[in-house]
């Protein structure tokens, strides 16, 4: 008889191993987070993508000061995060109570989605299931962190 403590296998450490799953249940080695800011004609969008965790600490704060300078309505595009934890939820927070209008997060994967359940900062944000399209600046200036 087995239990949740037994090793699954003879292995060398006796351990079980975990191997980080996708939307789509595949096996994948865990991306590094990135954060790109991107100031369009009418809005600023930031890009969020992989692991947004503490090692993206001082380029979430620089996006967000790169995002206020603008002045322009903020959306952070969330679909490419495999993995968020408090330092990405403090980020939008953050995001929230400084940008002048409501702040829109699109394409929102579950994990996102379960965190901002959770922490209820998904009330403070306007949540936007598909990409309503980006409209770059006449310049086609952008920045990434």
């Amino acid at each position: 008889m087995r239990d949740g403590n037994s090793p699954m296998d003879d292995g060398p450490t006796g351990m079980d191993t975990a191997v980080p799953l996708t939307g789509t249940h595949a096996a994948t080695a865990a991306e590094p987070g990135s954060v790109h800011v991107i100031v369009g004609a009418e809005r600023t969008r930031i890009v969020l993508s992989g692991e947004v965790d503490a090692d993206l600490g001082s380029d979430l704060q620089e996006a967000t000061a790169e995002a206020e300078a603008a002045g322009l309505p903020i959306e952070v595009d969330a679909h490419h995060v495999t993995f968020m934890d408090s330092s990405g939820v403090a980020f939008l927070a953050r995001l929230s109570t400084r940008s002048p209008s409501r702040v829109r997060l699109i394409r929102v994967p579950p994990t996102v989605r379960f965190l901002l359940e959770v922490t209820r900062i998904g009330e403070l944000l306007d949540v936007v299931d598909g990409d309503p399209g980006f409209d770059p600046a006449p310049d086609g200036s952008s920045t990434t962190s």
